[in-house]
C-alpha cells in the first residue's frame, strides 16, 4: 500500500532537510576552506551559504509541520508526532544560529571577541540540527504503521 501524498511530501522535505546540511556541513565548507585563497574569504562564502540554509531548513521545517498537522491518517499520525519534537528542535536551531549565533561570530572577528567560543557554539548547533534533521528523516521513513 503505498503512503498518502501528504506523507510522501514530509518524508521528501526531510530528505531535503538532512541532505542540504549533509552535503553543506561536511562537503561545501571543508572544501571552501582547502580551496578558496585565504581563510577569510571561504569564512565570507560559508557564512553566505549556512544563512541560506538556515531558510532552507525553516522552510523544510514548516513544511513538514503543516502537511502533518492533520490528524486524519492512523499510520502517519505515529510517525509524525514522533517526529514533531525533532523538527521543531531543528527549526529553532536554524534560526538561533542565524539571529543569534552568527551575528556575534561576525562581531567577535570584527572587534576581537571571543570567536573560539561562538564559532564553536555556531558547530555545536548545527550538529544538533543535522542530528534532528536525521532523526526526522529516521521516523519518517521507517515501515508503515498497520
Amino acid at each position: 500500500m503505498q503512503p498518502p501524498a501528504r506523507q510522501r511530501i514530509g518524508l521528501l522535505a526531510a530528505a531535503l532537510w538532512w541532505g542540504s546540511l549533509t552535503a553543506l556541513g561536511f562537503v561545501v565548507v571543508p572544501m571552501l576552506f582547502m580551496h578558496l585563497g585565504s581563510p577569510a574569504a571561504a569564512g565570507a562564502m560559508a557564512a553566505k551559504l549556512f544563512g541560506a540554509q538556515t531558510w532552507i531548513s525553516s522552510g523544510c521545517a514548516l513544511l513538514m509541520l503543516m502537511v502533518f498537522k492533520q490528524k486524519d491518517g492512523i499510520a502517519q499520525a505515529g510517525k509524525a508526532q514522533a517526529a514533531m519534537k525533532f523538527i521543531v528542535a531543528g527549526m529553532l536551531l536554524a534560526l538561533l544560529v542565524e539571529f543569534a549565533v552568527a551575528p556575534r561570530i561576525v562581531s567577535a572577528r570584527a572587534d576581537g571577541g571571543n570567536l573560539r567560543l561562538w564559532h564553536g557554539l555556531g558547530s555545536a548547533m548545527l550538529l544538533g540540527q543535522w542530528l534532528c534533521a536525521g532523526s526526522t528523516l529516521w521516523r519518517l521513513s521507517g515501515r508503515p504503521e498497520r
